[in-house]
């Protein structure tokens, strides 16, 4: 599949995780709200990408979901799919099938409550290197989802990953605290560790309105920032659209602060 450019959007680009529209949409049997309807809108609005997490117990994200958003996205050919999950359960059947832009590796248990870690190296090494492989020869970039730890990253480069996913939820605990000036440099050099190693920077967990700027400003060559339940829950206040707008436009006064501190 070909790959859109970053030249669409010389920034961070934020992809919207709609996992917690299905969960809303699931505590009844009305198909509402409508999982494809919230991405178009967000598509709409200027979000570049679209995310879903399709765990095994279907508890948000369902099977029909994941076909239904990669037929919504061939109308949107310069906008991205990735799909997250952990490729020892139900995540490489979905890969296989879809062929999405990216492929978002997280070591998540079958029964976790959310991600809270990222993986490790030497002991993941084996089991995925040729899960990645299989994922770059079906043309779908493979991005693992990991903590703010700078000597992993050189590792991950060494399985085949494309990019790593910052998991960014003690950036965003310690926010408004002492310790946030802390996390912030610890995530910067990260983000470095991974550029220097040929790797592209993601981020995402708890990321939000409050804490996005400066994330952005802070940790070098973020290419997308993945957002889900901060943002859904701002749009039943705002709506899609101002919602995400308001989320591009955080991305965007980071960026600026960025290039006027450089």
């Amino acid at each position: 599949m070909n790959q859109p450019s970053n030249a669409s959007h010389p920034t961070t680009a934020l992809s919207v995780n709609v996992n917690k529209v299905a969960l809303l949409r699931n505590t009844r049997h009305l198909g509402i709200p409508s999982v494809t309807r919230a991405a178009e809108l967000c598509l709409q609005a200027g979000a570049q990408g679209i995310t879903v997490h399709p765990r095994p117990d279907e508890r948000h994200i369902r099977s029909h979901d994941v076909f239904e958003l990669a037929a919504l996205m061939k109308a949107w050919p310069d906008r991205e799919y990735n799909i997250e999950g952990n490729p020892s359960q139900n995540l490489m059947d979905f890969i296989r099938q879809v062929r999405p832009h990216q492929a978002t590796f997280v070591p998540d248990s079958e029964d976790q409550f959310t991600s809270d870690h990222g993986w490790s190296f030497p002991q993941d090494a084996e089991r995925l290197t040729p899960l990645i492989a299989e994922c770059k020869a079906l043309g779908v970039r493979v991005s693992l989802f990991m903590d703010p730890v700078p000597e992993q990253m050189a590792a991950a480069r060494a399985v085949g990953a494309d990019r790593v996913e910052l998991y960014t939820e003690p950036y965003a605990a310690a926010w408004g605290t002492p310790q946030h000036a802390v996390e912030l440099k610890r995530y910067a050099a990260a983000a470095q560790a991974a550029l220097d190693a040929g790797l592209g920077v993601n981020a995402g967990h708890d990321l939000n309105r409050d804490n996005l700027a400066a994330f952005v400003r802070e940790v070098p060559g973020v290419l997308e920032v993945s957002i889900g339940h901060a943002l859904i829950a701002d749009a039943l206040e705002l709506g899609y659209t101002a919602t995400v707008q308001s989320y591009l436009a955080c991305i965007q006064a980071g960026f600026a602060g960025s290039a006027k501190n450089s």
